[in-house]
């Protein structure tokens, strides 16, 4: 059975960064053909002729599908199922699908819908991604232009019009597998690191916070989370219900809610000779993860005795590895590539993962 087809949702309020951080990706995708589904409503839609422009290699016109009916958690079975099925139907199919929510809509009856049958076989949610803008999250406001967002509000009937947006943002936070501080040129080291500190107390465990200026995140970095989130709902669950379906879908409830360098991450290669035992040593690359908040590691492991090379790749201290092809001709040497925030403490990672 061909594998799923990985599936990033993107959230955030208007104005918090998202288009910047899609388009961002778009242009450092690496070779990755990427399809697009963009949720918009009313005459704020702006982002299909931004994002028009991403180069035909990575996603042509035809990669972009744009969801106008309303928020997308409210059509999830008129319009976000069918144009899913349609993406699953092509002959060349993507090999990542970014999903951008409109700024109000929850993602958890979005990841939810990830479960209907003919969806769940093909597609699985990599991860949430809830992008937030740190000066304005900082100040209390949670989104620049308050005023914008209450006319994006305004604009579709289906939305819950009262609720305050601390909560819509808490909702955002409650779902989120990573967290990007956007707009983080804009604060204080010492603030972001004192919003940074508070955002990760207040989420699941496990879940990454990431500072960023411009939505520049290596791909490497966004994509390739490996969550599955559509099985994890009860983890995920929305702290606030005003909203309410009468309808006949089962638990659809829900309420809702330029170019830059990736100065804000290094990454580096350590090398080192054979592993006697792989279970020990993936024991001690996840410790050494958890101890530098490492962001990424990832590369192939020469296990003594084994042919094959091990591929390792760690989101977090998640460690994944699978044996996937022969050394040959080529050297047994084990080789990690680490992704960080900048100022990782590159000797002492170096010297415990080579201990």
């Amino acid at each position: 059975m061909p594998a799923k087809i990985p599936a990033t949702v993107v959230t955030g309020f208007l104005g918090a960064g998202k288009t910047t951080l899609i388009r961002h990706m778009l242009q450092n995708a690496q070779g990755k053909k990427i399809a697009l589904i963009i949720n918009e409503f009313g005459d704020l839609g702006v982002d299909g002729d931004i994002l028009k422009g991403c180069g035909d290699e990575v996603c042509t016109e035809d990669d972009i599908v744009e969801l106008s009916n309303g928020c997308i958690c409210c059509t999830v079975a008129d319009d976000f199922i069918p144009t899913m099925e349609a993406l699953l139907a092509r002959d060349v199919k993507p090999d990542h699908i970014v999903i951008e929510t409109s700024g109000l809509a929850l993602p958890q009856p979005l990841v939810r819908a990830f479960n209907w049958p003919g969806i769940s076989t093909k597609v699985t949610v990599d991860g949430v991604v809830t992008v937030v803008d740190g000066r304005a999250v900082h100040d209390g406001q949670f989104a620049h232009n308050v005023a914008a967002v209450d006319a994006q509000r305004a604009q579709d009937e289906n939305l819950d019009h009262e609720t305050p947006l601390s909560e819509l943002f808490e909702d955002q936070v409650a779902c989120a597998d990573m967290i990007v501080v956007n707009k983080t040129d804009l604060l204080a080291a010492s603030e972001a690191e004192e919003l940074t500190g508070k955002l990760k107390s207040d989420s699941r465990d496990g879940v990454q916070v990431i500072k960023a200026s411009m939505g520049a995140l290596p791909v490497d970095v966004l994509l390739g989370q490996g969550i599955g989130a559509e099985a994890d709902l009860a983890a995920r669950h929305e702290v606030h219900h005003h909203h309410h379906h009468d309808d006949d879908e089962d638990d659809h409830h829900h309420d809702h809610a330029h170019e830059h360098g990736h100065d804000e991450f290094e990454s580096f290669i350590v090398s080192r000779g054979e592993i006697a035992d792989a279970a020990a040593f993936v024991e001690q690359v996840a410790d050494v993860i958890r101890a530098h908040n490492i962001l990424r590691l990832k590369g192939f492991v020469a296990i003594a005795g084994k042919p094959m090379r091990l591929t390792l790749q760690a989101v977090g201290p998640r460690v994944d590895t699978y044996f996937d092809q022969p050394f040959g001709d080529a050297p047994r040497e084990t080789r990690l590539v680490v992704i960080g925030e900048t100022g990782l403490d590159q000797s002492a990672i170096t010297a415990a993962l080579q201990a």
